[in-house]
């Protein structure tokens, strides 16, 4: 018996999280439903991530039926399948008890059920980002399905940027503590396997130490311990993370890792160490609120508005102001804020600045869409080094998880790279009582 071709009804979260998303899947055919088409023009103004894929979406549907019409459904390209649009029905008698048309939600889910009642010849599915609109699909007999061209498909096996390297020669330790250059990759028996700007412990028994391999010089350095901004790591991965942080062949650097591990303080204090060899220092981070109260309802200005989201930002230059005042510095960091020579940003507002020698840290990177982070690092001019931090286990945004947040696609997609380097730090830093917090709770 011949397999049936599948039909995939788009919800509109899904063409908001890629506009593309009509190319990705082969040669199965595409329905949009009238009352997504509707959703759409709600986001075609502003300069979101959003409104950018409502205005390309529409750009591309009105590009591919010219002076057609969608009766028929029209080819979307060689071998894809066709695209069509779906206009409102009646409640279908088999739903209308559970669900009325009043919510948008609903009005997708009975035409999405329509087609499968009408058309048995096609498998027809119902693409969805919301997970609970999946489930009323489900309970009536409707396949559902969430998009998942972007995602990362084990997150058990995400590259976590470093490593331990048992059984390391006694000559071998003798070297990387004497000589600059080391010893070559092959003469370990994970050479093969190493990625590019990975980092290791090495171990012999009695003896250890830090290094990374470099695959420009095809050789493994050791990694010293070293300050940045009077910040002293604590552990092997900050350490590493420091390294990557201050390495100026490293232009993007990734690091991830639960509450209180580092990531913001470490990236933040590499940028002020760094600081001459940048034009500015920008911090920028998602505005993404924790409940449900969006940035509309807070009083006051819009600096009013935005500084609890930058909060978290101020409370790590806090803790090197603390420091500066130690060092009889105290003016450093308040100075750069006055002269803009550092700057606290959301995102929303980094958007259309040039980015070019720029030491740019963007924080919570974890509730970014992929599309979001390649936008942000596209932008990199000359010069330009850029961090994303942030924990891909703690994600606020209601259409992403562990699998298909921008920080992950990210990790996923650059491991390998010369000019790229991960560290996923494990060891929690902020106090005994907040490591506890994040493991048993």
């Amino acid at each position: 018996m011949p397999k049936k071709k599948s039909l995939m009804v788009l919800d509109t979260n899904v063409i908001l999280h890629d506009s593309n998303c009509i190319n990705q899947f082969g040669t199965a055919d595409i329905s949009v439903p009238i009352p997504v088409l509707e959703e759409l023009d709600q986001f075609k103004k502003g300069n979101e991530s959003v409104n950018f894929h409502a205005r390309e979406f529409a750009r591309a549907m009105d590009a591919l039926s010219s002076d057609k019409l969608f009766n028929g459904g029209l080819k979307i390209g060689p071998s894809l399948g066709k695209i069509s649009i779906s206009l409102d029905k009646e409640v279908h008698k088999d739903i209308e008890k559970s669900f009325s048309l009043n919510k948008t939600d609903h009005r997708i889910l009975n035409i999405a059920y329509h087609l499968s009642k009408t058309k048995k010849a096609r498998n027809v599915v119902l693409v969805t980002k919301d997970v609970n609109l999946r489930m009323k699909a489900k309970s009536i007999g409707l396949t559902a399905e969430n998009y998942k061209n972007d995602q990362v498909r084990d997150i058990k096996t995400l590259y976590r940027g470093h490593r331990v390297v048992e059984n390391v020669s006694r000559d071998q330790f003798d070297r990387l503590f004497n000589c600059q250059a080391c010893f070559d990759v092959d003469e370990i028996p994970e050479g093969k396997e190493l990625y590019s700007n990975e980092y290791m412990v090495l171990r012999n028994g009695t003896q250890s130490a830090l290094a990374v391999f470099e695959n420009a010089a095809g050789q493994i350095r050791r990694v010293e311990k070293s300050a940045a901004y009077k910040i002293k790591p604590r552990n092997a991965e900050q350490t590493f993370a420091l390294d990557a942080l201050l390495n100026r062949d490293i232009q993007l650097v990734s690091i991830s890792g639960k509450a209180g591990t580092g990531k913001t303080l470490l990236a933040l204090a590499a940028a002020l160490q760094e600081r001459k060899n940048y034009r500015q220092i920008f911090m920028a981070r998602p505005i993404v609120p924790l409940s449900n109260k969006d940035i509309g309802y807070l009083p006051g200005d819009i600096q009013s508005k935005l500084d609890p989201y930058m909060n978290p930002l101020y409370d790590n230059l806090g803790v090197l102001q603390l420091n500066e005042e130690k060092a009889s510095k105290a003016k450093g960091v308040r100075e750069m804020l006055e002269e803009e020579k550092l700057v606290i940003s959301p995102l929303s507002y980094i958007r259309g600045r040039s980015l070019v020698k720029i030491f740019f840290i963007v924080d919570e990177a974890q509730n970014l869409t992929p599309h979001e982070v390649k936008t942000i690092i596209t932008r990199a001019g000359e010069g330009t080094k850029i961090v994303f931090t942030g924990d891909i286990f703690q994600i606020d945004h209601p259409y992403l998880d562990s699998h298909s947040n921008g920080l992950s696609y990210l990790i996923e997609k650059m491991k390998g790279q010369k000019l790229y380097a991960h560290i996923n730090l494990e060891k929690g830093e902020r106090s005994e009582l907040a490591e506890l917090a994040s493991d048993l709770l």
